[in-house]
């Protein structure tokens, strides 16, 4: 086994899962017009509820085809086909990610089932390739069921709607299946990943997470210039730098690209940063709504930032470098941060200046605790 792993190839990104990336830039933006429907102050309860299940969705579905090429794929023309078929359905479930969501909601679920059939389907076909291999026997069992069974769950939720209107049992699907990777899949052998290929497809999602990002604070340039206008934009340009720079420093230099993983607690782990940079996407968008209390886009906000952080820090539970030391009080001083900032953001809350300067001090406040701690685990490493 051993020397099997030391015999691995390196496993290459392929221009084919960056293409196949970009599909998934364009449904974030769907998903994000699903939160401008504003009632009393704040998103309608309804589409946030619509905008956190098609989010979890659409990354589930990004992690569950990145775990499979990463194991399985070998860039064949089968791999090429179920990629653009998948892309294909993804189009569905893009057009029916809408205000009026209810007139699709057909269409998406019909294409989300199938996209799980398909990948459940790559993972059977690879049975007559490890017949004589116990444990990827296993391992397949296990994946292919929990894909297959939230497809089933997808249309059972279509069904359910149908005769009764009842909508959570979409979220269900999605929590169910993340319970079930937990569950069963995290059993499967650590010899099949290769870690160093699925931590470079996380990040280079959430660089073009980021590159979503981007294009929403170009709407703080908008308008006529002004030192006003100027600042708020220069602010928001500033939490972006301090976000991407703090993800990439934990990429760098505190997790172990190395290490011999299942990987699938790294992936689920992602849902939640990328969801979190999503809502922070929103939440930068809604400082500019009038029609949104102040409040409630306050706390969204600041909820989002505290999301993106706490399950920044999580990835570095199991997957940080072996000689990394006093990771838990590092988490406590970056936590002791959290908490001054929230107090802050509230007390002055009326002060939108005033606020996002602060957002600026605790986004690189908690960057410059991940760059410290980064380079102090450089030089014990290299010792």
């Amino acid at each position: 086994m051993i020397k099997k792993l030391l015999d691995k190839k390196e496993k290459k990104v392929e221009y084919i899962e960056l293409i196949y990336d970009l599909i998934f830039v364009y449904i974030i933006g769907r998903n994000n017009l699903l939160l401008h429907h504003f009632t009393d102050g704040f998103v309608t309860p309804v589409f946030f509820l619509a905008y956190i299940m098609s989010t979890l969705a659409i990354i589930q579905i990004w992690n569950y085809t990145t775990y499979y090429v990463n194991i399985y794929g070998r860039h064949s023309i089968r791999d090429h086909i179920f990629l653009f078929v998948n892309m294909f359905l993804l189009y569905f479930i893009g057009e029916g990610t809408r205000t009026d969501w209810q007139a699709y909601n057909t269409q998406y679920h019909v294409a989300w089932a199938l996209i799980l059939f398909n990948i459940g389907l790559q993972y059977i076909l690879e049975l007559r390739n490890n017949k004589n291999d116990k444990q990827r026997k296993k391992q397949i069992a296990r994946m292919s069921g929990i894909l297959f069974g939230e497809a089933a769950v997808v249309l059972l939720s279509l069904l359910v709607y149908r005769l009764t209107e009842i909508t959570w049992v979409s979220l269900a699907a999605v929590l169910l299946s993340m319970a079930a990777v937990l569950i069963f899949g995290q059993r499967s052998s650590t010899g099949f990943v290769d870690f160093s290929h699925l931590s470079e497809r996380a990040m280079l999602y959430v660089v073009f997470t980021f590159g979503e990002m981007i294009i929403a604070i170009a709407s703080y340039f908008e308008g006529v210039f002004s030192l006003r206008n100027t600042y708020f934009a220069l602010m928001a340009f500033l939490i972006v730098v301090g976000l991407f720079l703090s993800y990439g420093m934990f990429y760098d230099h505190i997790i172990d690209r190395e290490k011999q993983t299942n990987g699938l607690g790294y992936m689920l782990l992602h849902i939640f940063i990328v969801f979190a940079m999503n809502n922070i996407t929103n939440g930068l968008e809604f400082m500019r709504e009038e029609e949104i209390s102040l409040l409630p886009k306050l706390l969204f906000l600041i909820g989002s930032f505290l999301l993106f952080f706490v399950f920044l820090f999580a990835l570095g539970n199991r997957h940080a470098k072996a000689k990394c030391r006093k990771y838990y009080l590092f988490c406590l001083k970056a936590a002791a941060a959290g908490v001054v900032f929230v107090t802050l953001m509230l007390l002055l809350r009326t002060n939108m200046m005033i606020n996002i300067a602060l957002t600026v001090a605790f986004v690189f406040t908690v960057f410059g605790m991940i760059y410290w701690y980064g380079r102090k685990m450089d030089e014990i490493n290299s010792q």
